[in-house]
Formats: structure tokens, C-alpha cells, sequence
């Protein structure tokens, strides 16, 4: 079978698009706040993951917009920034098998700088129109789990109120549509919605058929007519 993703990406763009909205909102109310410009690559430092279905989509529009040279380049520095990423993770792990406070690991992290493989030596993104939604959101104040966050290059005062977008909703929306994939392509791997990738191995990874767990009804059929002719003999 071949997986039709359009379905599912329509979906996340719609997403994208009311994300959109919300920053040119807040943007448009707090002009004086919102300090985002050309080649301010802050955001295009921070640690964090993709679901599933954002995942999928970054990797289609790369492989779709970068060729050649270019796509190989990206790819030796996606390689890096995977290996970072991963030690980064590794060092996390450590710490709360040790005992060490959840939020105290997550605030280390959210220390940890790790340059974007997207990102080129003009400071611009390669893939800027496609970018994650995480990257649309950043320079305005967002909340997740209760807690308030806004990037700290900006205007914005801590203590006075501004609005601010809930991550947890958007997240939760993402991983809908990633858990409807699941359902309807009928995976093996039942728990895949839960997967959450850095964008380093959402440019790595190649979401064909045997990575997503589904199996191919050629396959299928030949697999058959082997265990077929084991039963002749």
C-alpha cells in the first residue's frame, strides 16, 4: 500500500495557519513586546520534539524542496545536531533515574542550545515556510503545563499579564491527528501517536511503509504462498 498522507497534513496545516494568526495577533497588540526580525535566530537554538505527524510533514516538504548538494549537507548537519540531541537526552535520563527533580531536568534542558540543521550561515531557516509550529509561536508568550514561557530577547515583562498561547492544546490537536494515521494506516506499532522526534531525526528518518509498521499486501501475498509450499512438501 502506499500511504496517503494528504489527509493528514491538510489537517496539521490548518493548524499551522491558526497558529499563524495567533502570533500576528499578539504581534499586532504588543507591537513594543514582539521583537522578532530577520536573522534573530534564538528560537532556531532550542531543544524540543516534533510529533508524529509534524515529523512526517517537516520530511516530505524537505525532501520535496532540497535536492541535491545541498540536501547532502543538511543531512551531514542534521547528523550532528541528532548526536547532540541524543547525549543531551542520555545526560536527562540519567538525572531522573538519580533522582533528580522533573522540572529542575526540564529547565536544563530548555538550557541546552543546539544549532537547528536548517538553519544556514546567513542565519536564515532552508526551510522557512515549512517550519515546525513550535518556530511560528516563539518570540510570543505560550504556556504549557501551567507554567508561562516567552522568549527572552523579547519585550515582554515578567509579572504583567499578556496573552498566551496554550501549547498543551496545540500538542494535544497534533497528536489527534497523529493517532488518526495510526488507527487508519493499521500499524503494528499501536503506540506510535506517542512518539515525539527532534526535527534533526525528522529530516534523518525515512517514514516509508516498514518504519511506520505497515505491512505491504505484496508481501503479504508472497509470505503466503511460502508458507504454502512448506505445506506441499
Amino acid at each position: 500500500m502506499k500511504i496517503d498522507f494528504k489527509p493528514y497534513f491538510e489537517k496539521y496545516q490548518t493548524i499551522v495557519k491558526q497558529a499563524d494568526e495567533l502570533f500576528e495577533r499578539v504581534q499586532k497588540e504588543h507591537p513594543e513586546c514582539v521583537t522578532c526580525k530577520t536573522k534573530c535566530a534564538d528560537c532556531c537554538h532550542a531543544l524540543f520534539d516534533l510529533s508524529l505527524i509534524e515529523a512526517i510533514y517537516i520530511n516530505y516538504q524537505f525532501k520535496k524542496t532540497v535536492k541535491g548538494k545541498e540536501k547532502s549537507r543538511l543531512i551531514e548537519k542534521a547528523n550532528h545536531a541528532d548526536r547532540k540531541t541524543h547525549r543531551i537526552k542520555k545526560q536527562a535520563y540519567k538525572s531522573k533515574t538519580a533522582g533528580k527533580d522533573e522540572t529542575e531536568i526540564l529547565m536544563d534542558i530548555a538550557a541546552e542550545r543546539v544549532r537547528c540543521p536548517l538553519l544556514n550561515d546567513d542565519e536564515m531557516c532552508d526551510l522557512y515556510e515549512y517550519r515546525p509550529i513550535t518556530c511560528r509561536l516563539y518570540g510570543i508568550p505560550t504556556s504549557i503545563g501551567g507554567r508561562s514561557h516567552t522568549c527572552g530577547k523579547s519585550g515582554f515583562v515578567e509579572g504583567k499579564p499578556y496573552p498566551a498561547v496554550n501549547l498543551d492544546v496545540i500538542h494535544q490537536r497534533l497528536y489527534d491527528i497523529s493517532n488518526e494515521l495510526v488507527r487508519d494506516i493499521k500499524t503494528k506499532y499501536i503506540k506510535m501517536a506517542d512518539m515525539l522526534l527532534p526535527i534533526s531525526m525528522a529530516i534523518l528518518t525515512d517514514f516509508d511503509e516498514e518504519y511506520l509498521g505497515v505491512a505491504s499486501p505484496n508481501n503479504a501475498e508472497e509470505k503466503k504462498g511460502t508458507e504454502n509450499d512448506k505445506n506441499l512438501t
